[in-house]
């Protein structure tokens, strides 16, 4: 459950009183706050809780050496980043750089913040390496605690494949089993989604970590109940891509008391029509978009 910290007097001396309540609305910061910030890194995170995020959406892989490190492939993308002597390299040779055939020194030795996205215009380029996952935990509790004074939800992607399996990454048992040690050392489970498109995660963590909050990724035309019935369970959200929702599917989802969580919404114009249909927050690389609207979307505080 979301906590949320506010001063109780902004200009008095005494300590931080808590106030706690259910936010109606659940806007997540994608890769941090990839739209402006280089993905999945420190400075992303801190913008995207300086934007007002409920939850901060990352995706993590894993090193040779059993590092968990913030990446959305499990390989260094030639589309953000650049070799370790700071050289452009193509698609055909990212395949090279497999983050699970490096050690974490290795990895870090990879520039992936200074190189020009044109498909994210407005970011800000930055020299800047992937980071440990420890790393991110201590740096977004810190600025919580000295600077923006509310507490948010980790909802965490693990990027695994039958066809990657020992190749790309461990087997799903010793994945989760690595992700859930380090988020257990730092933070409260509670704060804690684990999401994928690879059911065999979600059942693993079903099983074996019951009272985490699961979020099933979908980007198949099927429909809710057949993969929900692929699944075997119901999660405690839906995220499909946003252009696969209606109303009438998160009706449905709704009837089985299932949040709906679509990826990913950059344009406000499509951001306050899901709004409309229903869905119970979005995935954004664009956090500060979803400021500018939070009275229409329901980010404010809701006073009994």
């Amino acid at each position: 459950m979301l906590r949320y910290l506010f001063l109780a007097c902004m200009l008095s001396s005494t300590p931080l009183m808590a106030q706690i309540y259910t936010p109606k609305f659940d806007v997540q910061g994608h890769r941090g706050a990839r739209g402006l910030k280089p993905e999945n890194t420190i400075p992303a995170f801190i913008t995207a809780l300086d934007s007002g995020v409920m939850t901060l959406e990352m995706d993590v892989v894993i090193t040779k050496d059993r590092q968990v490190v913030l990446s959305h492939e499990p390989w260094m993308s030639s589309e953000i980043c650049l070799d370790t002597a700071g050289n452009v390299f193509t698609g055909k040779d990212e395949k090279r750089y497999a983050i699970y055939d490096m050690t974490y020194a290795q990895v870090a030795r990879f520039d992936c913040g200074s190189k020009i996205n044109e498909r994210f215009p407005q970011q800000q380029k930055m020299p800047v390496a992937k980071p440990l996952l420890r790393d991110v935990l201590i740096a977004v509790e810190d600025h919580i605690k000295g600077v923006t004074l509310y507490e948010v939800d980790y909802n965490i992607e693990i990027k695994s494949s039958p066809d990657g399996d020992k190749k790309l990454h461990p087997t799903v048992e010793e994945y989760s089993d690595l992700v859930y040690a380090m988020l257990d050392e730092y933070i409260p489970m509670d704060r804690v989604v684990i999401q994928s498109f690879d059911f065999r995660v979600l059942r693993y963590w079903h099983k074996k970590y019951p009272d985490i909050r699961l979020a099933a990724l979908v980007e198949n035309v099927k429909s809710v109940d057949a993969n929900l019935a692929d699944l075997g369970f119901n999660p405690a959200i839906y995220s499909p891509y946003f252009k696969l929702i209606t109303r009438e599917r998160v009706d449905a989802l709704h009837k089985r008391r299932i949040r709906v969580i679509p990826w990913t919404v950059n344009e406000t114009s499509d951001m306050l029509s899901l709004k409309g249909m229903g869905v119970d927050g979005f995935i954004t690389d664009y956090p500060d978009r979803a400021r500018r609207y939070k009275m229409t979307l329901g980010m404010n505080v809701q006073k009994k």
